[in-house]
């Protein structure tokens, strides 16, 4: 091989090294930005719980970052795109990462519109405390959830995503759970205006563990490069069904 080559096959593996370096740099921020999701909900979570319009605010600030997050990944994800044409395995994760950006960003639209509609009711509304403390824990069970699929994506642990979705049946009763507390509050207007609020907070921090859910299934689509939707085996998937016949 004469210099000239030998120049050449160099500068490509620089080049790869390169390209591989920034891509798990682009995964370690992606799944960094899913701790900021986390932070947003446990403020949302106390925030609901003691209905506490000043760090309600604060959520709705600290929306902007990750906002800024999801924009800078976006960016540079594309940027990744343009320099090289990945192999298949590659492509799939940049596929996947540009999904968990969008999904973290959606996380942290569902912490402002639970911090939203805690002012909605004044600094003394006519709290239920039942109705609270099963928010509270609903919260408590989603941050778990969403830490469980960051610590899924960056080990690979098809299991352990796939799992998610036995956590997720607990935040799903207790969502039921909520609206029935809320349906039977009374009959006092500002009561009922103030539980219906409240299920309005509990769907946006289920909808946050069915996002979670998304991240494992992002997780089997890197591994196997087929989209699989999670299902447990009260909602059978189609393959499932054909498997019965």
């Amino acid at each position: 091989m004469n210099d000239s080559a030998q120049q050449l096959s160099g500068d490509r593996r620089d080049l790869r090294a390169s390209f591989r370096q920034e891509l798990a740099d682009l995964e370690g921020l992606a799944l960094d930005g899913l701790d900021m999701a986390i932070m947003q909900l446990q403020r949302a979570t106390e925030a609901v719980e003691h209905q506490d319009m000043a760090l309600a605010t604060a959520v709705v600030q600290g929306d902007d970052e990750i906002d800024q997050r999801y924009l800078m990944l976006h960016e540079r994800l594309l940027a990744l795109l343009a320099l090289q044409a990945p192999v298949a395995a590659d492509l799939r994760l940049i596929a996947a990462l540009f999904h968990v950006a969008v999904t973290m960003e959606r996380m942290g639209d569902q912490c402002v519109n639970v911090a939203k509609l805690i002012p909605l009711d004044g600094h003394h509304p006519p709290v239920h405390a039942i109705l609270l403390e099963e928010l509270g824990v609903m919260g408590r069970l989603v941050a778990a959830e969403v830490a469980q699929a960051k610590r899924a994506f960056e080990t690979r642990d098809l299991a352990l995503a796939r799992d998610l979705l036995l956590e997720d049946r607990d935040v799903n009763e207790l969502n039921r759970r909520v609206f029935h507390f809320a349906w039977q509050s009374g009959a006092d207007p500002e009561t009922r205006e103030w539980a219906m609020h409240m299920i309005l907070a509990a769907r946006a921090i289920e909808r946050i563990g069915d996002q979670a859910i998304d991240v494992g299934e992002q997780l089997a689509f890197v591994l196997t490069g087929t989209f699989e939707e999670f299902r447990d085996s009260s909602h059978p998937s189609a393959s499932d069904a054909a498997d019965a016949i």
